[in-house]
């Protein structure tokens, strides 16, 4: 499963968000059930970032979504939005060879 989140961030908390997330990854990915994390930026609107998640299952990104790292990383996350997030929980259809 992946796990696909938009976030719209004050330009001023660009690097603020980016110092957080590179804090944070490394246990994100360390969760249990968590195959990779990636941070993705949009490249005409660098205020735009998207995580980008690989799961084993639905239950396992709840886990993580229940847990006190991802309250306190959302916490200080949301703190630095100038937009409203947005999520999506996606699997492939159908992988190109």
């Amino acid at each position: 499963m992946i796990r696909i989140v938009k976030m719209v961030f004050d330009p001023e908390q660009i690097d603020t968000f980016q110092q957080l997330f590179a804090e944070r990854k490394t246990r994100i990915a360390g969760f249990p059930g968590c195959q990779g994390v990636e941070l993705l930026q949009d490249i005409d609107q660098p205020n735009v970032f998207f995580t980008y998640s690989h799961w084993e299952s639905p239950a396992h990104l709840e886990q993580y979504r229940q847990s006190d790292l991802f309250k306190d990383t959302w916490r200080h996350t949301k703190a630095l939005f100038a937009g409203k997030p947005a999520a999506w929980s996606v699997e492939v259809a159908n992988k190109a060879s």
